[in-house]
């Protein structure tokens, strides 16, 4: 049983380097998740490139959340198909969790831990090997200059400083893909965009972005912008394209225009 259980983690190892290496890191086909007779994600499809960052924008209602979970393997879809880092979404969601990152608005770190015991935690809770999780507890600190504060408590670091931790405990095990929930919300400008540099440093590690944000100024650093509007795909594509498109100048004007059609107000 053991030797069977090895092959077929090894089979679905090559199945998710099979598709790495046609470019994309997330498929979705006709995806839909219904709860009763409501219709939160309604048939949508598309795909997202390897080491791109991928914008996923709505209104409240929209059906932006209900869609993540799917993707993070937290909830089953009621129909369609799709594939995240290579694997099934309706048969190999705890093989995704292990190859994903997630940052939520509210950064899940413990606040009565100390710095590096939120790193260290973590990189249990992604299957980092033990012998591996000091040197990257060390580079992480090294990296964000938090060597002198590792061991303040986290709840004592201010809301831009519990953003940068947060975001580089979700991606400490080099994932194939972060999905960044709202990871900006209630923070200044200033720090949303040294925020943003985090992230372009991670798609030069080769991790790919997939980011909801209800800010349009950050939909322009997205190389693709998915706009949803009551559980449907709107409109995809590039925040040039989108603004030439419309015949305006910003992506919040564009927003405006497709947010109209909006008649729903949650998720």
């Amino acid at each position: 049983m053991a030797m069977f259980r090895r092959k077929a983690l090894l089979l679905r190892e090559r199945a998710a380097l099979e598709v790495l290496r046609k470019g994309y890191v997330i498929e979705v086909e006709n995806l839909t998740k219904r709860f009763g007779d409501f219709t939160a994600v309604d048939h949508i499809s598309f795909r997202v490139k390897k080491g791109e960052i991928f914008g996923f924008i709505g209104a409240n209602g929209a059906g932006k959340t209900t869609a993540i979970r799917m993707l993070c393997g937290l909830h089953r879809p009621t129909s369609g198909h799709g594939q995240v880092a290579g694997f099934d979404i309706n048969t190999q969601q705890e093989d995704i969790k292990r190859h994903i990152g997630y940052m939520s608005q509210k950064f899940a770190l413990f606040n009565d831990l100390k710095v590096w015991e939120n790193i260290r935690l973590f990189a249990g809770i992604y299957g980092v090997e033990e012998k591996k999780i000091a040197p990257k507890t060390d580079e992480i600190l090294e990296r964000l200059g938090f060597t002198d504060q590792k061991n303040t408590l986290v709840g004592q670091l201010s809301l831009g400083w519990k953003q940068k931790l947060a975001f580089s405990v979700a991606i400490l095990h080099d994932p194939e893909i972060v999905f960044l929930d709202e990871p900006t919300g209630g923070v200044d400008p200033l720090t949303r965009r040294k925020f943003w540099e985090l992230i372009y440093e991670a798609v030069n590690r080769g991790i790919t972005v997939f980011v909801t944000t209800h800010y349009m100024d950050e939909a322009e650093y997205c190389n693709r912008v998915c706009m949803m509007v009551d559980g449907k795909i709107e409109q995809l594509d590039s925040p040039e394209n989108l603004r030439r498109k419309f015949g305006v100048e910003t992506m919040e004007e564009v927003f405006t225009q497709v947010a109209k059609k909006a008649q729903r107000t949650d998720d």
